[in-house]
């Protein structure tokens, strides 16, 4: 699965905290702020998942693109310590 995470961080130190943790899940910068994985399996997203849930507070910001999951792009965000989940679906024919 292709995942992508974007972080928003409150403050600097908290980026470094994200970005550690982020590269100890095999993630790779791809730009400020921008970290990518071509590799990371469903049970491994769940606890990376639950890992930046316990590293953020109410400042930090996250988004997390994972495609595919069930032939759909799911898109997840972190905000206010609460995550949303938005699933994206090709029109039907």
């Amino acid at each position: 699965m292709f995942v992508s995470v974007i972080l928003d961080p409150g403050s600097e130190e908290r980026a470094k905290e994200l970005s550690e943790l982020l590269a100890r899940y095999g993630f790779e910068k791809v730009q400020r702020g921008l970290w990518e994985s071509a590799i990371i399996a469903p049970p491994s997203l769940d606890r990376l998942k639950r890992d930046l849930d316990r590293a953020t507070d109410a400042y930090d910001r996250i988004r997390i693109f994972q495609f595919p999951v069930d032939g759909t792009l799911v898109v997840s965000g972190l905000r206010d310590k609460k995550w949303r989940r938005l699933v994206a679906r090709a029109p039907s024919k």
